[in-house]
Formats: C-alpha cells, structure tokens, sequence
C-alpha cells in the first residue's frame, strides 16, 4: 500500500486562513484530496503535525505523525467520517495542495528514516536551490508530494548544531496564478519562474497573517 497525506494539522486560527479566501469549515479545510485542520497551540506556530494512510512506522526523524485508517476518496471535510465529497471550490482559486516542505540538518539520515516507513522516494536533486538549500529529496504522497531540504550548514550552526527534521511550509496549485495574486494583492509577491521547468510561483507575504511560508504555483 502507497503511503499518502491524509491531514495536516496548523497551529493557526482558522479565521486566518478564511481571510486569504479558504474554504473553511469548522476548523478543518479541505485543498484537493487533503484536510488542513487548524489547532492552535500557545506558543507554536506553522505546521505541527501530518496523518498518512499506509506508514509503517511514525519514526519519521523527528516529524511529528499519526497513521490514519481514513478512506482517500471518500472524506468528509469536518469530520473526516467516509461519505461523497465533492471538491471544496476556494475564493482564491485554489485547487490542490502541490508539496509540503520539511527541513533537515541531514539530508541522508532523514531520507532513511523516511524510506525505512515505506515511503516512496523519488529522486534526490544534487543542486542548489535559490534559498541556497544544496541538496532537496522528494517523496510521493498521493496528490501531493513532500520536499525535504537539505538545511544549510551555517543556518544548522545557528541552530546549534544537529537537530530532526522539522515541518516549514506549504505550495499550493492554482490554475491562474495572476488572478489568484490579484485577489491577495500587496499580501503575495510578483509571479516568478519557479525551479520545476514551466510553472510559474508567488508566495505569500507576512501580511497575510499566515503562520507559515506558504507558496502558489501553477500546476504541473
């Protein structure tokens, strides 16, 4: 069995999200065929946890996870019970969750650790991203994909040396990325290329009151 993202759990408000034009129910969103639920915690912010289907272990160096028993086609938004569920249509445009972001201080030991729970990695690009990350792995999860960058050695240095992976961010995919900027306005950045060869990407700005990087592409 494929492991695949079920749900991922933000230390937001949900009304924040509202505010960027998600659809909301209750505190649970539904992007494509994954659930962002909003639990707020004191002192946390970002992306604090994930659910997949299919894992063989939850010793995913250091990120934090559950093993869902959910069926992938047939979920509710609010209450994740299996039932029809038509696709949830977002004010901004948004249609899918593209990729999640993890960092790791070791690239090689984190991409074991995930390999090690069945899941299915893709390739490992040998190359510096514009951020200055040097290396990036890449794992299928159903719709969407997790990316796991290499942290660079002197933010690792910061940080204090060796640490476990840790959750950063998320991309999204719109079918029109300009309209979708638009309606976000001075919240998002300019359209720019992106490091896939012809998509196109914007990410969203401070002053959109989100607690995590969070990016918009076109799709694939």
């Amino acid at each position: 069995m494929a492991v695949t993202l079920d749900e991922l759990v933000v230390a937001d408000v949900a009304d924040a999200w509202r505010a960027c034009g998600f659809a909301v129910d209750g505190d649970v969103c539904l992007v494509g065929e994954v659930r962002i639920r909003f639990a707020p915690q004191e002192g946390r912010r970002g992306l604090s946890a994930w659910s997949l289907r299919g894992v063989e272990s939850t010793a995913l160096d250091g990120l934090p996870t559950t093993v869902s028993e959910s069926d992938r086609t047939q979920l509710s938004p609010h209450t994740g019970d299996n039932c029809a569920q038509t696709p949830q249509e977002h004010p901004n445009g948004v249609i899918a969750l593209d990729h999640v972001v993890a960092i790791s201080s070791d690239l090689d030991r984190t991409v074991a650790a995930l390999e090690a729970a069945g899941l299915d990695l893709r390739r490992i690009r040998e190359e510096p991203t514009p951020a200055g990350a040097p290396r990036q792995a890449f794992f299928r999860l159903g719709q969407a994909i997790l990316e796991v960058v290499q942290e660079p050695a002197e933010a690792t240095e910061r940080a204090g040396g060796d640490r476990p992976a840790f959750f950063w961010g998320l991309a999204f995919v719109t079918p029109d990325l300009d309209t979708t900027v638009a309606f976000f306005g001075d919240r998002a950045s300019e359209p720019r290329d992106a490091v896939q060869a012809g998509r196109r990407i914007a990410t969203l700005r401070r002053s959109a009151g989100l607690g995590l990087p969070v990016a918009l592409m076109t799709p694939p």
